[in-house]
């Protein structure tokens, strides 16, 4: 009884029955592959070189491990899908309860609507390259419509859909690589004049979190894609092909950024892809319908996955009505920011992580080490999980040493984050001190 990519996906967070299950593990390879082929990637590998004040050499490696992790987050995540049959979100009110799974799903509609909002602003400007004399705003309207009804049509369609760009924007890519390799000796020659060749452990620790977090912000969507494939699908094959997936695109992707940084180094923030533009000469235009494409595959996944985190707070909407609203909501953020662009992008994407790293560290303790999330776990749920709550609270305050806070216009840097030349690793303590504390409670409560 499988759905047809060609109608309207009839669940929402609702289970999914037996006579339901259809698609095999390949298709989570193809989605994050494609999903990742992205213009934000491309913009991160650029602001490694242009901004952050990396060589080609030195952003390389940094972004190789920032990817690696992410991408195993990412399948880790992925894996949950086919046991529960649930929506990410959803199956963390095993965790959080019901009423308490509020916080982070909020969160999660947030980030989507926000991820939606910044590719929909890549996506104008790189159209406005080719075509100058486009209106942002009519742009962006037509943009959001597409999407839309790309998220309606849901699950199977956007599988379909992220197949099929795997294999057109891989070549459109590739392409662009290859008028890179005449130029590649001019490239890794390239030395960031504000750096004179020496980085700090601060500006390796903001690469290393910007790949990372992009990368692994993806996790609290991953089941919305794997929920249907049936129960018995091997865990270990979902981690690996999401992990191999997504990081292998995403690296690749931001490294040609780095590339085409180093190339065209007085390119700006508020038109990152005029350097890309002006390089590829005659084919400036595919170049920037490569970007145009990357962005729709980002944006299918985002924008259905916030429909599915708004259904997730109890509202009563049905979820093609909850695609519209945030469709609206987030065209709307894209025409307020688009031109203070530069800021609003380094600052979300940087922040994406606070919440999402001690959410990430619970569901998956709660998954994999106590086997404590399951169906009737999810479907049975109480209101609230204080405990839970607690530990999700305390672990983000034990990380507060640990950030730096100067980059979003707040004048606040952590001891820890101070001694570590302002390295913010309150990633990583966050996510650390949730999986620690959240294993603790739940075997000091268990005979609760």
């Amino acid at each position: 009884m499988a759905e047809k990519p060609g109608t309207v996906e009839r669940l929402g967070i609702e289970h999914v029955p037996e006579d339901a299950r259809h698609g095999s593990a390949n298709r989570t390879f193809t989605l994050w592959f494609a999903a990742n082929l992205t213009i934000a990637d491309f913009v991160i590998g650029g602001l490694a070189t242009v901004f952050f004040g990396f060589s080609v050499e030195q952003a390389l490696p940094v972004l190789l491990a920032g990817n690696v992790v992410g991408g195993l987050l990412l399948g880790l995540a992925a894996a949950m899908g086919p046991s529960l049959g649930f929506p990410q979100m959803m199956s963390s009110r095993s965790s959080f309860g019901r009423r308490g799974n509020y916080v982070p799903g909020a969160l999660n509609w947030i980030s989507t609507v926000g991820w939606f909002s910044i590719n929909t602003i890549l996506a104008v400007f790189a159209l406005q390259l080719v075509l100058p004399g486009a209106n942002f705003y009519a742009a962006a309207a037509a943009y959001v419509a597409i999407q839309a009804v790309i998220a309606v049509y849901g699950h199977d369609f956007i599988h379909l859909f992220e197949k099929a760009m795997t294999v057109v924007l891989g070549a459109l890519f590739l392409l662009i690589f290859a008028l890179t390799v005449p130029h590649l000796g001019e490239a890794f020659s390239y030395l960031p004049a504000s750096s004179a060749g020496v980085i700090s452990v601060g500006g390796v620790g903001l690469l290393l979190v910007t790949s990372f977090s992009y990368l692994m912000s993806w996790a609290p969507y991953a089941s919305d894609y794997s929920r249907y494939m049936a129960p018995s699908t091997s865990k270990g094959r979902l981690v690996l092909l999401a992990l191999v997936g997504g990081a292998v695109s995403s690296f690749a992707v931001e490294g040609l950024g780095a590339l085409v940084g180093s190339l065209t180094p007085s390119q700006t923030a508020s038109s990152p892809f005029a350097g890309l533009y002006s390089f590829a000469g005659s084919y400036g235009g595919l170049a920037m319908l490569t970007l145009i494409l990357g962005a729709f595959a980002a944006d299918a996944l985002n924008l259905y996955t916030n429909s599915l985190s708004a259904l997730v707070l109890d509202v009563r909407s049905s979820r093609p009505k909850s695609v519209a609203a945030g469709a609206v909501v987030g065209f709307a953020i894209a025409a307020a920011v688009g031109a203070r662009f530069e800021g609003f992008y380094e600052n979300f994407l940087l922040t994406l992580a606070y919440w999402i790293m001690p959410w990430l560290a619970i569901v998956l303790v709660d998954f994999y080490l106590l086997k404590r999330t399951t169906v009737s776990s999810t479907e049975g749920v109480r209101s609230w999980d204080w405990p839970i709550l607690g530990t999700y609270a305390a672990s983000i305050v034990a990380s507060v040493p640990f950030m730096n806070l100067t980059g979003y216009g707040v004048g606040y840097e952590g001891p820890a984050s101070a001694y570590f030349g302002g390295a913010d690793f309150s990633y990583f303590v966050s996510f650390a001190v949730a999986a620690v504390l959240a294993y603790a409670v739940r075997r000091a409560t268990r005979g609760r």
